[in-house]
Protein backbone atom coordinates (compact mmCIF):
# COMPACT_ATOMS: atom_id res chain seq x y z
CA UNK A 1 0.00 0.00 0.00
CA UNK A 2 1.05 3.20 -1.25
CA UNK A 3 1.17 6.36 1.45
CA UNK A 4 0.73 10.57 1.18
CA UNK A 5 1.62 12.09 3.97
CA UNK A 6 0.78 15.56 3.92
CA UNK A 7 2.57 17.92 6.98
CA UNK A 8 0.58 20.90 7.97
CA UNK A 9 -3.03 20.98 8.19
CA UNK A 10 -3.27 24.83 7.07
CA UNK A 11 -5.75 25.70 4.32
CA UNK A 12 -3.24 24.04 1.29
CA UNK A 13 -2.49 21.24 3.56
CA UNK A 14 -6.42 20.65 3.72
CA UNK A 15 -6.68 20.96 -0.12
CA UNK A 16 -4.07 18.66 -0.81
CA UNK A 17 -5.66 16.00 1.08
CA UNK A 18 -9.23 16.74 0.14
CA UNK A 19 -8.35 16.13 -3.12
CA UNK A 20 -6.64 12.93 -2.98
CA UNK A 21 -9.13 11.82 -0.61
CA UNK A 22 -11.96 12.84 -3.46
CA UNK A 23 -10.02 10.49 -6.11
CA UNK A 24 -9.06 8.05 -3.25
CA UNK A 25 -12.94 7.23 -2.86
CA UNK A 26 -14.14 7.72 -6.69
CA UNK A 27 -11.31 4.79 -7.93
CA UNK A 28 -11.18 2.78 -4.71
CA UNK A 29 -7.53 3.03 -4.53
CA UNK A 30 -5.84 1.05 -1.62
CA UNK A 31 -4.25 4.35 -0.82
CA UNK A 32 -2.94 5.57 2.86
CA UNK A 33 -3.61 8.82 3.48
CA UNK A 34 -2.56 10.73 6.39
CA UNK A 35 -2.46 14.50 7.79
CA UNK A 36 -0.03 16.14 10.39
CA UNK A 37 -0.90 18.85 12.34
CA UNK A 38 1.43 20.54 14.58
CA UNK A 39 -1.55 22.03 16.95
CA UNK A 40 -4.62 21.24 18.34
CA UNK A 41 -6.43 22.63 15.12
CA UNK A 42 -6.28 22.33 11.89
CA UNK A 43 -6.89 25.60 9.54
CA UNK A 44 -3.26 27.39 10.03
CA UNK A 45 -4.07 31.11 9.95
CA UNK A 46 -7.61 30.75 9.37
CA UNK A 47 -8.92 30.58 12.84
CA UNK A 48 -12.34 32.35 13.64
CA UNK A 49 -12.80 33.54 17.16
CA UNK A 50 -16.06 34.70 19.27
CA UNK A 51 -16.42 37.10 21.90
CA UNK A 52 -19.51 39.30 23.59
CA UNK A 53 -21.45 39.37 20.29
CA UNK A 54 -18.08 39.42 17.57
CA UNK A 55 -16.72 37.37 15.55
CA UNK A 56 -12.67 37.91 14.65
CA UNK A 57 -10.82 36.53 12.60
CA UNK A 58 -6.83 35.60 13.36
CA UNK A 59 -5.20 35.53 9.81
CA UNK A 60 -7.44 36.38 6.56
CA UNK A 61 -10.89 37.96 6.91
CA UNK A 62 -12.25 36.92 3.47
CA UNK A 63 -11.79 35.49 -0.18
CA UNK A 64 -11.39 37.29 -2.95
CA UNK A 65 -15.14 37.14 -4.83
CA UNK A 66 -13.55 37.21 -8.55
CA UNK A 67 -10.90 34.34 -7.82
CA UNK A 68 -13.15 32.37 -5.87
CA UNK A 69 -15.90 32.83 -8.81
CA UNK A 70 -13.50 30.82 -10.91
CA UNK A 71 -13.11 27.88 -8.58
CA UNK A 72 -15.66 24.98 -7.55
CA UNK A 73 -14.46 24.38 -3.86
CA UNK A 74 -17.79 26.84 -2.36
CA UNK A 75 -20.21 24.45 -3.79
CA UNK A 76 -18.14 21.40 -3.47
CA UNK A 77 -18.24 21.71 -0.01
CA UNK A 78 -22.32 22.74 -0.06
CA UNK A 79 -21.11 25.96 1.29
CA UNK A 80 -23.30 28.33 -1.24
CA UNK A 81 -26.16 29.14 1.91
CA UNK A 82 -23.34 29.96 4.31
CA UNK A 83 -21.55 33.01 2.29
CA UNK A 84 -22.11 37.08 2.85
CA UNK A 85 -20.53 39.68 1.43
CA UNK A 86 -18.45 43.01 2.46
CA UNK A 87 -20.89 45.81 2.46
CA UNK A 88 -19.91 48.27 -0.09
CA UNK A 89 -18.26 51.36 1.16
CA UNK A 90 -15.28 53.80 0.87
CA UNK A 91 -11.95 53.52 1.77
CA UNK A 92 -9.62 56.01 3.15
CA UNK A 93 -6.03 56.75 3.26
CA UNK A 94 -4.74 58.48 6.64
CA UNK A 95 -2.93 61.25 5.51
CA UNK A 96 -1.95 64.62 7.08
CA UNK A 97 -3.61 63.62 10.19
CA UNK A 98 -6.69 63.41 8.51
CA UNK A 99 -9.22 60.29 6.52
CA UNK A 100 -8.67 61.01 2.46
CA UNK A 101 -10.96 58.70 0.26
CA UNK A 102 -9.10 56.54 -1.94
CA UNK A 103 -10.89 57.27 -5.28
CA UNK A 104 -13.88 55.08 -6.04
CA UNK A 105 -12.99 54.40 -9.75
CA UNK A 106 -8.91 53.09 -8.89
CA UNK A 107 -8.26 49.83 -8.53
CA UNK A 108 -5.54 49.27 -5.77
CA UNK A 109 -5.07 52.64 -5.61
CA UNK A 110 -4.50 52.64 -9.56
CA UNK A 111 -6.89 55.37 -11.22
CA UNK A 112 -9.27 53.36 -13.83
CA UNK A 113 -9.94 56.94 -15.34
CA UNK A 114 -8.45 60.37 -16.14
CA UNK A 115 -11.31 61.50 -14.43
CA UNK A 116 -10.28 59.36 -11.35
CA UNK A 117 -7.28 61.01 -11.44
CA UNK A 118 -7.97 64.22 -10.97
CA UNK A 119 -10.60 64.19 -8.45
CA UNK A 120 -7.89 62.51 -6.07
CA UNK A 121 -7.57 64.66 -3.15
CA UNK A 122 -4.23 62.65 -2.05
CA UNK A 123 -2.05 64.19 -5.40
CA UNK A 124 -1.36 67.67 -6.00
CA UNK A 125 -1.69 69.21 -9.04
CA UNK A 126 1.61 68.54 -10.33
CA UNK A 127 1.88 64.68 -9.57
CA UNK A 128 -1.64 64.02 -11.47
CA UNK A 129 0.23 65.68 -14.49
CA UNK A 130 3.11 63.68 -14.18
CA UNK A 131 0.90 61.00 -14.00
CA UNK A 132 -0.47 61.62 -17.75
CA UNK A 133 2.97 60.54 -19.03
CA UNK A 134 1.45 57.17 -18.46
CA UNK A 135 -0.58 58.18 -22.03
CA UNK A 136 2.17 58.85 -24.21
CA UNK A 137 5.22 56.90 -22.63
CA UNK A 138 6.00 53.28 -24.36
CA UNK A 139 7.36 50.52 -22.43
CA UNK A 140 10.90 49.70 -23.96
CA UNK A 141 13.00 48.86 -20.66
CA UNK A 142 10.60 46.46 -18.54
CA UNK A 143 9.12 42.79 -18.24
CA UNK A 144 7.18 40.89 -15.82
CA UNK A 145 10.30 40.10 -13.68
CA UNK A 146 10.94 43.68 -12.99
CA UNK A 147 10.23 45.71 -10.29
CA UNK A 148 6.53 46.60 -9.78
CA UNK A 149 7.56 50.11 -8.06
CA UNK A 150 9.85 50.85 -10.52
CA UNK A 151 7.34 50.29 -13.38
CA UNK A 152 5.22 51.89 -12.10
CA UNK A 153 6.80 55.03 -10.97
CA UNK A 154 8.55 55.15 -14.00
CA UNK A 155 4.89 55.91 -15.97
CA UNK A 156 2.87 57.44 -13.21
CA UNK A 157 4.87 59.49 -11.42
CA UNK A 158 6.40 59.21 -8.14
CA UNK A 159 3.76 61.15 -6.05
CA UNK A 160 1.01 59.12 -7.04
CA UNK A 161 2.83 55.89 -6.16
CA UNK A 162 4.01 57.05 -2.78
CA UNK A 163 0.69 58.97 -1.93
CA UNK A 164 -1.94 56.85 -3.14
CA UNK A 165 -0.91 53.59 -4.82
CA UNK A 166 1.60 51.96 -2.36
CA UNK A 167 -0.52 52.35 1.13
CA UNK A 168 -2.75 50.06 -0.46
CA UNK A 169 -0.02 47.42 -2.36
CA UNK A 170 2.12 47.58 0.31
CA UNK A 171 -0.73 46.87 2.43
CA UNK A 172 -2.09 43.51 0.32
CA UNK A 173 1.51 42.21 -0.39
CA UNK A 174 3.12 43.16 2.42
CA UNK A 175 6.66 44.42 1.41
CA UNK A 176 8.18 47.62 -0.48
CA UNK A 177 6.66 47.72 -3.99
CA UNK A 178 10.58 47.97 -5.13
CA UNK A 179 11.37 44.70 -3.88
CA UNK A 180 8.28 43.01 -5.53
CA UNK A 181 8.39 42.05 -9.33
CA UNK A 182 5.32 42.69 -11.42
CA UNK A 183 4.79 38.99 -12.25
CA UNK A 184 3.87 38.13 -8.26
CA UNK A 185 1.92 41.39 -7.97
CA UNK A 186 0.23 42.72 -10.57
CA UNK A 187 0.95 41.21 -13.93
CA UNK A 188 -1.86 42.61 -15.72
CA UNK A 189 -0.66 45.79 -15.26
CA UNK A 190 2.35 45.04 -17.90
CA UNK A 191 -0.35 43.36 -20.05
CA UNK A 192 -2.64 46.68 -20.41
CA UNK A 193 0.58 48.60 -20.80
CA UNK A 194 1.42 46.60 -23.84
CA UNK A 195 -2.08 45.91 -24.99
CA UNK A 196 -3.27 49.60 -24.84
CA UNK A 197 -0.42 51.93 -24.34
CA UNK A 198 -1.36 52.91 -21.14
CA UNK A 199 -2.34 51.49 -17.35
CA UNK A 200 -4.76 53.40 -16.94
CA UNK A 201 -6.30 53.08 -19.97
CA UNK A 202 -6.09 49.62 -19.63
CA UNK A 203 -8.15 49.67 -16.35
CA UNK A 204 -10.39 51.72 -17.71
CA UNK A 205 -11.30 49.26 -20.49
CA UNK A 206 -11.42 46.08 -17.83
CA UNK A 207 -13.23 47.77 -15.17
CA UNK A 208 -15.49 45.37 -14.86
CA UNK A 209 -13.36 42.73 -14.40
CA UNK A 210 -12.71 44.00 -11.25
CA UNK A 211 -16.41 45.87 -10.13
CA UNK A 212 -17.90 41.61 -10.49
CA UNK A 213 -20.96 41.59 -8.23
CA UNK A 214 -21.45 45.15 -7.93
CA UNK A 215 -18.88 45.77 -4.99
CA UNK A 216 -19.01 42.55 -3.18
CA UNK A 217 -15.17 42.17 -4.15
CA UNK A 218 -15.06 39.97 -1.15
CA UNK A 219 -16.53 36.83 0.48
CA UNK A 220 -17.01 34.99 3.92
CA UNK A 221 -18.95 32.95 6.15
CA UNK A 222 -22.11 33.64 8.35
CA UNK A 223 -19.96 32.06 11.42
CA UNK A 224 -16.49 32.98 10.12
CA UNK A 225 -13.81 31.74 7.94
CA UNK A 226 -13.37 28.74 10.06
CA UNK A 227 -16.35 27.62 8.10
CA UNK A 228 -14.22 26.63 5.56
CA UNK A 229 -11.66 24.80 7.76
CA UNK A 230 -14.79 22.86 9.55
CA UNK A 231 -16.49 22.02 6.36
CA UNK A 232 -12.95 20.44 4.62
CA UNK A 233 -12.39 18.56 8.33
CA UNK A 234 -15.41 16.78 7.97
CA UNK A 235 -14.76 15.64 4.63
CA UNK A 236 -11.83 13.55 5.40
CA UNK A 237 -13.61 10.20 6.68
CA UNK A 238 -10.83 8.62 5.01
CA UNK A 239 -8.19 10.20 6.29
CA UNK A 240 -5.69 9.58 9.38
CA UNK A 241 -6.10 13.01 11.04
CA UNK A 242 -3.23 13.24 13.55
CA UNK A 243 -3.47 16.64 15.44
CA UNK A 244 -1.26 17.78 18.25
CA UNK A 245 1.54 16.45 16.02
CA UNK A 246 5.03 17.35 14.88
CA UNK A 247 7.31 16.74 12.49
CA UNK A 248 11.41 16.72 13.40
CA UNK A 249 13.02 15.28 10.44
CA UNK A 250 12.73 13.24 7.18
CA UNK A 251 14.67 10.80 6.00
CA UNK A 252 15.45 9.01 2.95
CA UNK A 253 15.68 5.38 2.73
CA UNK A 254 15.60 3.48 -0.51
CA UNK A 255 12.99 4.21 -2.31
CA UNK A 256 10.54 5.80 0.94
CA UNK A 257 10.57 7.96 3.36
CA UNK A 258 10.98 7.75 7.51
CA UNK A 259 8.70 10.92 8.80
CA UNK A 260 10.01 11.55 12.67
CA UNK A 261 7.28 13.12 15.68
CA UNK A 262 8.34 14.20 18.89
CA UNK A 263 5.05 12.25 20.11
CA UNK A 264 4.11 9.86 18.22
CA UNK A 265 5.77 6.46 16.21
CA UNK A 266 7.68 7.60 12.81
CA UNK A 267 5.63 6.95 9.20
CA UNK A 268 6.70 5.67 6.45
CA UNK A 269 5.30 7.38 3.01
CA UNK A 270 6.19 7.42 -0.47
CA UNK A 271 4.59 11.02 -0.91
CA UNK A 272 5.11 14.03 1.37
CA UNK A 273 3.74 17.60 0.76
CA UNK A 274 5.20 19.47 3.13
CA UNK A 275 2.59 22.32 3.45
CA UNK A 276 4.29 24.30 6.48
CA UNK A 277 6.37 27.70 6.46
CA UNK A 278 9.66 27.31 3.86
CA UNK A 279 11.55 27.84 7.26
CA UNK A 280 10.24 24.73 8.74
CA UNK A 281 10.82 22.51 5.55
CA UNK A 282 14.09 23.48 5.96
CA UNK A 283 14.76 21.62 8.97
CA UNK A 284 12.69 18.61 7.84
CA UNK A 285 14.58 17.83 5.00
CA UNK A 286 18.26 19.35 6.75
CA UNK A 287 19.97 19.44 3.08
CA UNK A 288 23.01 21.79 2.99
CA UNK A 289 22.59 22.17 -0.77
CA UNK A 290 18.44 23.48 -0.28
CA UNK A 291 19.23 25.17 2.83
CA UNK A 292 20.78 27.91 0.42
CA UNK A 293 17.76 27.93 -1.16
CA UNK A 294 15.88 28.58 1.59
CA UNK A 295 17.70 31.52 2.69
CA UNK A 296 16.58 32.89 -0.02
CA UNK A 297 12.25 33.23 1.19
CA UNK A 298 12.11 35.96 2.71
CA UNK A 299 9.26 36.80 5.81
CA UNK A 300 8.04 39.89 6.97
CA UNK A 301 5.75 39.90 10.34
CA UNK A 302 2.32 41.37 11.50
CA UNK A 303 0.25 41.70 14.46
CA UNK A 304 -3.55 41.74 14.43
CA UNK A 305 -5.30 43.55 16.78
CA UNK A 306 -8.92 43.98 17.06
CA UNK A 307 -10.98 46.07 19.39
CA UNK A 308 -14.81 46.00 20.03
CA UNK A 309 -17.03 48.78 21.86
CA UNK A 310 -20.32 49.21 23.41
CA UNK A 311 -20.79 52.25 21.03
CA UNK A 312 -22.83 52.05 17.29
CA UNK A 313 -20.68 51.52 14.65
CA UNK A 314 -22.10 54.96 12.91
CA UNK A 315 -19.91 56.61 14.55
CA UNK A 316 -17.52 56.32 11.77
CA UNK A 317 -17.34 58.04 8.79
CA UNK A 318 -20.88 57.96 6.49
CA UNK A 319 -20.05 54.99 3.70
CA UNK A 320 -16.33 54.17 5.01
CA UNK A 321 -15.23 51.17 5.82
CA UNK A 322 -11.46 51.59 7.04
CA UNK A 323 -7.92 53.19 6.23
CA UNK A 324 -4.55 52.64 5.32
CA UNK A 325 -2.05 55.05 6.91
CA UNK A 326 0.39 56.97 4.28
CA UNK A 327 2.68 57.91 6.34
CA UNK A 328 4.90 55.54 9.11
CA UNK A 329 5.46 59.04 11.30
CA UNK A 330 1.25 59.92 12.15
CA UNK A 331 0.25 56.63 13.68
CA UNK A 332 1.74 53.05 14.56
CA UNK A 333 -0.75 51.10 12.41
CA UNK A 334 -0.45 50.38 8.65
CA UNK A 335 -3.94 49.96 8.46
CA UNK A 336 -7.75 49.97 10.14
CA UNK A 337 -10.60 47.33 9.27
CA UNK A 338 -13.74 48.66 10.46
CA UNK A 339 -14.87 45.28 10.68
CA UNK A 340 -18.37 45.82 11.54
CA UNK A 341 -18.83 48.44 8.54
CA UNK A 342 -17.70 46.25 6.73
CA UNK A 343 -18.94 42.75 7.64
CA UNK A 344 -22.57 42.99 8.90
CA UNK A 345 -21.96 38.85 10.48
CA UNK A 346 -19.13 40.21 12.66
CA UNK A 347 -21.13 42.23 15.05
CA UNK A 348 -24.50 40.25 16.53
CA UNK A 349 -25.96 44.14 18.03
CA UNK A 350 -24.42 46.49 15.42
CA UNK A 351 -21.27 47.82 17.91
CA UNK A 352 -18.38 49.08 16.58
CA UNK A 353 -15.45 46.30 16.08
CA UNK A 354 -12.09 47.98 14.59
CA UNK A 355 -9.30 45.45 13.40
CA UNK A 356 -5.72 47.66 13.03
CA UNK A 357 -2.70 46.36 11.34
CA UNK A 358 0.99 46.37 12.36
CA UNK A 359 3.58 45.37 9.89
CA UNK A 360 7.32 44.98 10.23
CA UNK A 361 7.54 47.64 7.33
CA UNK A 362 6.26 50.51 9.93
CA UNK A 363 9.49 52.53 11.28
CA UNK A 364 7.83 51.96 14.93
CA UNK A 365 7.37 47.91 15.08
CA UNK A 366 10.57 47.30 16.43
CA UNK A 367 9.45 48.74 19.80
CA UNK A 368 6.09 46.83 18.81
CA UNK A 369 6.93 43.43 18.56
CA UNK A 370 8.01 42.64 21.72
CA UNK A 371 5.22 44.20 23.50
CA UNK A 372 2.55 41.90 25.46
CA UNK A 373 -0.90 41.90 24.18
CA UNK A 374 -1.92 44.54 26.77
CA UNK A 375 0.48 47.31 25.71
CA UNK A 376 -0.39 46.64 22.18
CA UNK A 377 -3.84 46.82 22.86
CA UNK A 378 -3.24 50.58 24.56
CA UNK A 379 -1.19 51.12 21.42
CA UNK A 380 -4.06 50.59 19.35
CA UNK A 381 -6.38 52.60 21.64
CA UNK A 382 -3.87 55.50 20.98
CA UNK A 383 -4.48 54.85 17.07
CA UNK A 384 -7.81 54.39 17.49
CA UNK A 385 -8.42 57.90 18.92
CA UNK A 386 -6.56 59.52 16.64
CA UNK A 387 -7.27 58.40 13.64
CA UNK A 388 -11.07 58.19 14.57
CA UNK A 389 -11.94 60.17 17.83
CA UNK A 390 -13.28 57.41 19.75
CA UNK A 391 -12.12 57.33 23.37
CA UNK A 392 -14.40 54.26 24.78
CA UNK A 393 -13.34 51.94 26.90
CA UNK A 394 -13.04 48.52 24.69
CA UNK A 395 -15.47 45.34 25.77
CA UNK A 396 -13.68 42.51 23.28
CA UNK A 397 -10.41 42.63 22.19
CA UNK A 398 -8.10 39.62 20.19
CA UNK A 399 -4.77 39.98 19.46
CA UNK A 400 -2.09 38.06 17.30
CA UNK A 401 1.32 38.19 16.72
CA UNK A 402 2.27 36.70 13.23
CA UNK A 403 6.11 37.04 14.03
CA UNK A 404 8.54 36.43 10.86
CA UNK A 405 5.16 34.67 9.60
CA UNK A 406 4.05 36.28 6.39
CA UNK A 407 5.39 35.69 2.88
CA UNK A 408 7.57 38.13 1.13
CA UNK A 409 7.66 37.73 -2.94
CA UNK A 410 11.09 39.62 -3.84
CA UNK A 411 12.57 40.18 -7.21
CA UNK A 412 14.28 36.79 -6.64
CA UNK A 413 11.44 34.63 -5.89
CA UNK A 414 10.34 33.05 -8.06
CA UNK A 415 14.12 31.72 -9.60
CA UNK A 416 14.48 30.38 -6.16
CA UNK A 417 11.28 28.51 -5.80
CA UNK A 418 12.23 26.82 -9.24
CA UNK A 419 15.70 26.43 -7.87
CA UNK A 420 14.35 24.24 -4.85
CA UNK A 421 11.73 22.13 -6.45
CA UNK A 422 13.85 21.52 -9.43
CA UNK A 423 16.52 19.88 -6.38
CA UNK A 424 13.89 17.94 -4.45
CA UNK A 425 12.63 16.61 -7.78
CA UNK A 426 16.41 15.35 -8.19
CA UNK A 427 17.26 14.57 -4.88
CA UNK A 428 14.11 13.93 -2.81
CA UNK A 429 11.38 12.96 -5.59
CA UNK A 430 8.43 12.33 -4.19
CA UNK A 431 8.64 15.52 -1.52
CA UNK A 432 6.61 18.53 -2.82
CA UNK A 433 6.95 22.11 -0.86
CA UNK A 434 3.48 23.54 -1.01
CA UNK A 435 1.76 27.05 0.68
CA UNK A 436 2.03 30.94 0.65
CA UNK A 437 5.69 30.27 1.86
CA UNK A 438 5.74 29.67 -2.19
CA UNK A 439 2.99 29.96 -4.35
CA UNK A 440 0.78 32.95 -3.03
CA UNK A 441 -1.00 34.29 0.01
CA UNK A 442 -5.09 34.75 -0.73
CA UNK A 443 -7.01 32.19 -0.07
CA UNK A 444 -8.28 30.69 -3.65
CA UNK A 445 -4.01 30.80 -4.29
CA UNK A 446 -2.91 28.45 -1.39
CA UNK A 447 -6.19 25.85 -1.92
CA UNK A 448 -5.52 25.76 -6.06
CA UNK A 449 -2.15 25.29 -4.79
CA UNK A 450 -3.25 22.39 -2.84
CA UNK A 451 -4.85 20.63 -5.86
CA UNK A 452 -2.33 21.05 -7.85
CA UNK A 453 0.27 19.53 -5.61
CA UNK A 454 -2.23 16.68 -5.50
CA UNK A 455 -2.89 16.52 -8.95
CA UNK A 456 1.21 15.87 -9.39
CA UNK A 457 0.74 12.70 -7.08
CA UNK A 458 -2.48 11.42 -8.59
CA UNK A 459 -0.47 11.13 -12.13
CA UNK A 460 2.00 9.56 -10.27
CA UNK A 461 -0.34 6.85 -8.95
CA UNK A 462 -1.73 6.33 -12.18
CA UNK A 463 1.68 6.29 -14.16
CA UNK A 464 2.54 3.36 -11.44
CA UNK A 465 -0.66 1.39 -12.02
CA UNK A 466 -0.15 1.35 -15.99
CA UNK A 467 3.15 0.37 -16.22
CA UNK A 468 1.91 -2.57 -13.54
CA UNK A 469 -0.96 -3.07 -15.93
CA UNK A 470 1.19 -2.98 -19.25
CA UNK A 471 3.63 -5.71 -17.14
CA UNK A 472 1.20 -8.47 -16.56
CA UNK A 473 -0.37 -7.85 -20.48
CA UNK A 474 3.11 -8.41 -21.68
CA UNK A 475 4.13 -11.53 -19.33
CA UNK A 476 0.36 -12.96 -20.28
CA UNK A 477 0.74 -12.95 -24.14
CA UNK A 478 4.40 -14.45 -23.74
CA UNK A 479 3.11 -17.13 -21.58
Amino acid sequence: MKTVLVIGGGITGLSAIYELNKWKKSTQSDVRLVLAEGSSELGGKIRTIKKHGFVMETGADSIVSRKANTMSFIEDLGLQTEVVYNATGRSFIYSDDQLKPIPPDSVFGIPASIESLAKSTLVSAEGKAEALKDFYTRNKRFTKNDSIGEFLEFFLGKELVEKQIAPVLSGVYSGDLMDLTIASTLPYVFDYKETYGSIIKGFEVNKEKFQSNGERKFLSFRNGLGTLIDAYEKTLDDVEVLKNLEATAIEKTEDRYRISFINHDSIEADYVVLSVPHTAAEKLINDRDLKNDFAELKNSSLISVYVGFDVPDHLLPEEGTGFISASNHDLSCNACTWTSRKWEHTSSNGNLLVRLFYKSSHSRFPSLENMSKEELLQVARTDIQQSLGISAEPVASEVTNWLESMPNYRMTHPHTVEAIEGKLFEKYPGIFVAGCSYYGVGIPDCIENGRSTAEKIITFFKKFKLVRCNKYTASSSSA
